[in-house]
């Protein structure tokens, strides 16, 4: 169909550009912003002040002023980091070299539009029978709209009919896929919950869907004024966070602030969802107007023979065509834990060659989801987002040794760098999840709560022993009215004696730390800048694996998102040869 833009050697010269970039600027991304204070983080990494880096940071473009630096040998610096300190004393230097080792800094990846291109794609994806945004909100409208038109255009250059969404959560790819391109769909998720509500809405769709698309074409021909979906939802409120995405049920994700905090303080794996359920804001998209209505039920016992002989055979009649002209037109939500080791005809008894999928799958899913694109012969293509990099597991990682036992990690996938013993370690997946195009257009981190959190750590070691607590103080900030107050909920929550303390005493803390807050979130803008070195790294590694693969013919990094809209926008694509080779 196409060939593969980057040759394996040339993706391993890139992960090794990266690996050495990393080398010398990992350990900011691995330092612990609780710890900030007590490890007096920045003296040990910055000859610079924390004015400077800000500084930079805000106008680190060719056309302003570049901070002035002492006189240096070329050679005396790497990346901005002295080579006899390992301090930074260069900051335009160390985000200039940063850009460069992202991924559209290596020129590595696909657009979307080329990837279209690149598959022979000649339909206008505008001119959908059912518009997403009717029933998600813009972020999640984005995604299945834009990531479902690659999906079936891979469908039909690999001439198949049926795709396997993995970690499907509450359906909706899924059932765009199956309602707009016809496929057949199988959506597996871990979740039970998820499965049920998928259930629900399929049976309901199962009941409207063609009805739905019949009135769609309708109305579009005749032009008429209908009732618009977006109508019903107006009065909906924003989110308990008060944002706007009340619509999108998303998968554990972690925020700005829960990323730079790292482990000490957030139970990320017990994450929720904060959205309210959906599923009538999902069916309500469907107007009023196209829901089948029924006649008044009759009871069995007050119908003629005749009438129960002619029910019986055209509740037959209906259920052969479902199973026959309707297969395609819904998707089956399943629940099970999958693996690359999963027999997938187990699962589904009607699969055959099909696609298989994962939007913003968690940690090591996604992985887990290219092994098992490589190890099913029935599996014709992937296209695979990631997210969650902090859930990922690690091999060569000393802290978490868990998957070894088992006997699959999640990263490295690729043998070039398993051949390296690489280890990114937990707080650098963690910094990989900051979205540095947000934080860039103001959309910044919330600095005082993670510095309240730094000082809180000074306060256990200062009074209590404490260098690392054994329970999590959670949501704490939220909820205190001033940083006296947020202390004294941390040390109840921590089960410590609060009355050691008085609140002058808990005052000056923050009064005398206050001064140095300008170190920390000057460190944590550094911390942005990386993440996309880190996450390239991770992407790298899983495009890497399929180039080491012998069955396929095309692997790509493909851009399918908006970074602004949706900040993990990177797909991992490939597609197996053919019978003849091609």
């Amino acid at each position: 169909m196409m060939s593969s833009s980057y040759s394996l050697t040339e993706i391993q010269r890139r992960i090794d550009e990266v690996k050495r970039f990393l080398s010398v600027t990992l350990s900011i991304a691995n330092a612990h912003t609780v710890e900030f204070y007590t490890h007096d983080v920045w003296k040990r990494f910055m000859a610079v002040s924390p004015q400077e880096v800000l500084s930079t940071v805000s106008s680190c473009s060719d056309q302003q002023r570049a901070p002035e630096h002492k006189e240096r040998g070329p050679s005396e610096t790497t990346f901005g980091f002295r080579n006899d300190t390992n301090r930074l004393v260069d900051t335009r230097e160390l985000l200039q070299a940063a850009k460069a080792h992202s991924l559209p800094g290596l020129g590595v990846c696909m657009s979307r539009e080329e990837l279209l291109q690149a598959l022979r794609e000649n339909k206008d994806d505008t001119d959908a029978e059912l518009e997403p945004d009717e029933f998600m909100n813009s972020k999640k409208s984005h995604e299945v709209q834009s990531m479902s038109v690659v999906v079936a255009c891979l469908a039909e250059g690999c001439g198949v009919k049926q795709v396997i969404d993995v970690g499907s959560g509450k359906g909706y790819l899924s059932s765009f896929l199956s309602l707009q391109y016809g496929l057949r769909v199988y959506g597996i998720d871990s979740s039970s919950t998820n499965t049920l509500g998928a259930l629900e809405r399929n049976r309901k769709l199962k009941k409207f869907s063609r009805v739905y698309q019949k009135h769609s074409k309708a109305v579009r021909a005749q032009g008429e004024s209908m009732h618009s979906p977006q109508e019903e939802l107006a009065e909906i409120k924003p989110g308990i966070n008060g944002d706007d995405d009340v619509l999108y049920s998303g998968r554990a994700g972690v925020s700005q602030e829960e990323a730079l905090i790292g482990l000490s303080d957030v139970n990320l794996a017990a994450e929720k969802d904060s959205e309210p359920e959906t599923d009538e804001l999902f069916l309500s998209a469907l107007s009023v107007d196209v829901i089948q209505t029924t006649s008044p039920r009759v009871p069995p016992s007050q119908l003629t023979a005749e009438e129960r002989e002619r029910r019986k055979r055209e509740n037959l009649e209906r259920k052969a065509q479902n199973r026959t002209e309707g297969a395609s037109a819904v998707f089956s939500p399943l629940t099970s834990y999958v693996t690359a080791e999963t027999e997938l005809r187990e699962l589904i008894n009607e699969l055959e060659d099909a696609i298989v999928v994962g939007l913003h799958t968690c940690g090591d899913l996604a992985p887990s989801t290219l092994r098992m694109f490589v190890a099913k012969a029935e599996l014709a293509a992937v296209c695979s987002v990631g997210c969650c990099y902090h859930l990922l597991s690690e091999e060569f990682d000393p802290a978490g040794q868990e998957c070894v036992r088992r006997g699959v990690c999640g990263f490295p996938l690729s043998q070039y760098l398993r051949d390296q013993s690489w280890v990114c370690g937990r707080n650098a997946r963690m910094s990989a999840c900051l979205a540095l195009e947000r934080v860039s257009l103001g959309q910044g981190i919330q600095m005082e709560s993670l510095f309240y959190r730094a000082v809180l750590h000074v306060i256990l070691r200062d009074h209590y022993s404490c260098f690392k607590s054994e329970k999590r103080v959670g949501n704490v900030y939220s909820k205190a009215k001033s940083f006296v107050d947020y202390v004294r909920r941390a040390l109840r929550r921590l089960e410590l004696d609060e009355s050691q303390l008085s609140d002058s005493d808990i005052q000056d803390y923050h009064d005398t730390y206050r001064l140095r807050m300008d170190e920390m979130h000057a460190f944590n803008m550094l911390k942005v800048a990386l993440a996309p070195c880190i996450e390239g790294l991770i992407l790298l590694d899983r495009l890497c694996y399929l180039k080491e693969q012998e069955n396929l013919s095309f692997s790509a990094l493909v851009q399918l998102f908006d970074p602004l809209l949706s900040p993990r926008c990177y797909a991992v694509v490939g597609l197996k040869s053919n019978e003849d080779g091609t």
